[in-house]
């Protein structure tokens, strides 16, 4: 079936060609961690809370509906407790589970490559990404045996103080505080390795520390920005800057809290103004679905993606601009840190 015969639940026939021009690519969902206690990617679901509150945001019939080509998975735990790399063992054998159940509609991504070209033909790309490095439970050798079970993307922080850094917000905040010799290795083991490294949560000065070390492109995997609303979880343009002067991207999340609106015209803002300081190769899409947050009115899963766009179009963006938001800046970023085929 044609791409352009499906039917559009959201968005324009314009958004939906710039959508098979540009299949997008979206930096962070927390699916994972749902699927896990039963929840079946495979099926089309509602968010099961009033205002697709928490969880509930993605699937692959919906990724579908959007046209995305690839979604980065976040593995999580909880913080300050043992057992984090247990934890993301289990996801991943759920994620594994999901490609044996579903194998022409999601398959684990470790290249650039798998990256499908349509979001309608070939399966979804499936990148894993750790969310903070208390999964690691102070061990590199962990690293490696996540990164042999597909692991591309490693996030240094989450809501707690870990062996690798300080979080901006949550428990052991500590701006003082920036890499410590541990995050440190972790970062030249990760640029060896081929994944990518991610700043997402990280304190300012650690952040400043990795983006200083960095010898290939960083992410920040899903942010605000301060520029647009200010919030100790946001990212300043100093920041913005320096992930720039690494060829990284910054991915902009879809959560009020951090955006300062409950609206789409919010993101737009945030998108904005990290293009305006970073530039339009450096910006990206970076949801957060399914990471109990309530997300942005008129987003609130994964199928209203175009919506987006609809109204990047009814701001004048240019087209290719969209495009680079919506997936170019993702994957370039992929192409220039992930090993080769």
């Amino acid at each position: 079936m044609s791409f352009f015969r499906q039917p559009r639940p959201y968005g324009s026939l314009e958004a939906f060609q710039l959508h098979a021009a540009y299949p997008s690519i979206d930096l962070h969902a927390d699916t994972l961690l749902w699927s896990r206690f039963g929840y079946d990617m495979g099926r089309r679901h509602e968010a099961p809370l009033p205002g697709a509150a928490f969880l509930g945001h993605v699937d692959l019939p919906r990724l579908r509906d959007a046209g995305a080509s690839a979604q980065f998975f976040g593995l999580t735990a909880p913080p300050m407790l043992i057992g984090g790399y247990s934890s993301a063992i289990k996801q991943i054998d759920a994620l594994d589970a999901h490609c044996r159940a579903y194998p022409e509609r999601i398959a684990l991504a470790r290249h650039a490559a798998d990256v499908p070209k349509s979001g309608v033909v070939g399966p979804l790309a499936a990148f894993l990404a750790v969310e903070g490095a208390h999964i690691l439970e102070g061990d590199l050798a962990n690293l490696e045996r996540l990164v042999k079970r597909g692991l591309r993307v490693m996030g240094f922080a989450h809501f707690s103080a870990n062996c690798a850094c300080c979080p901006a917000i949550g428990i052991g905040r500590d701006g003082s505080r920036g890499l410590t010799r541990f995050g440190q290795r972790l970062l030249e083991r990760c640029e060896q390795l081929g994944v990518i490294v991610d700043l997402a949560h990280i304190n300012r000065r650690g952040f400043m520390d990795a983006c200083a070390a960095a010898k290939k492109p960083v992410i920040v995997s899903h942010t605000g920005v301060s520029g647009a609303h200010r919030h100790p979880r946001n990212i300043d343009d100093g920041q913005l800057r320096a992930v720039a002067d690494t060829g990284g991207v910054v991915g902009i999340i879809f959560a009020p809290v951090f955006l300062g609106g409950r609206g789409i015209d919010a993101v737009v803002r945030h998108l904005h103004h990290a293009v305006n300081i970073a530039g339009e190769e450096h910006v990206a899409l970076g949801s957060d679905f399914d990471g109990m947050i309530i997300p942005t009115v008129g987003l609130k899963d994964v199928a209203m993606l175009p919506n987006l766009t609809d109204e990047l179009l009814r701001q004048r963006w240019p087209l290719d601009r969209i495009g680079r938001v919506l997936r170019e800046n993702a994957l370039r970023v992929l192409r220039d840190v992930l090993p080769a085929l």
